[in-house]
């Protein structure tokens, strides 16, 4: 069935808003130890509701958040990505991407991060993006790396305790 509400499309891929609806598809991605183990979890149910009501009201607030992504061709859930503020005076904002497993090693991180990247230099006007990864996650830097990002420092991460690679991406004028 495709979803006719995708603000955003790739190739292979459609972007979304969260609801409130979709709880079952936060807990499937968020309650996965595979994909949240490295970002701080496992999350109790409470903990994913929050983070998915968190979602929600950063897109009431601020217009961006991480989007739940499906596959144009079958409609089916492949996790999420987007955008969180970080330094909105500075017009900075958070970039990640969470797949769940049975959709990695497809490029569709790759795929997902150029598309959130165009968007926001081309329709939000960020002059920068930053995003972070766990010091364990090889796959993460990877992807950052081509994407473009420039390693910048190292910045602590609460959820999991740990100082995170830290990167930044700007805006080719």
């Amino acid at each position: 069935m495709e979803q006719l509400d995708y603000f955003l499309r790739t190739p292979l891929l459609g972007f979304r808003q969260w609801s409130l609806e979709d709880l079952p598809l936060a807990e499937a991605l968020w309650g996965d130890p595979e994909v949240t183990h490295l970002i701080g979890g496992p999350f109790s149910k409470d903990r994913i509701r929050e983070r998915l009501e968190a979602e929600i009201a950063s897109m009431n607030a601020h217009n961006i958040q991480y989007w739940p992504m499906f596959l144009l061709a079958g409609g089916k859930h492949v996790g999420c990505g987007g955008l969180r503020p970080y330094k909105l005076a500075e017009q900075i904002h958070e970039m990640g991407v969470h797949l769940r497993p049975a959709y990695w090693g497809q490029g569709l991180a790759v795929e997902a991060g150029q598309a959130i990247i165009a968007y926001a230099f081309d329709s939000l006007g960020a002059k920068g993006i930053f995003a972070g990864h766990s010091p364990a996650n090889v796959a993460s830097k990877r992807l950052l790396e081509k994407l473009g990002f420039r390693f910048t420092h190292s910045e602590f991460y609460r959820p999991t305790g740990l100082q995170h690679p830290s990167y930044l991406l700007t805006r080719v004028l």
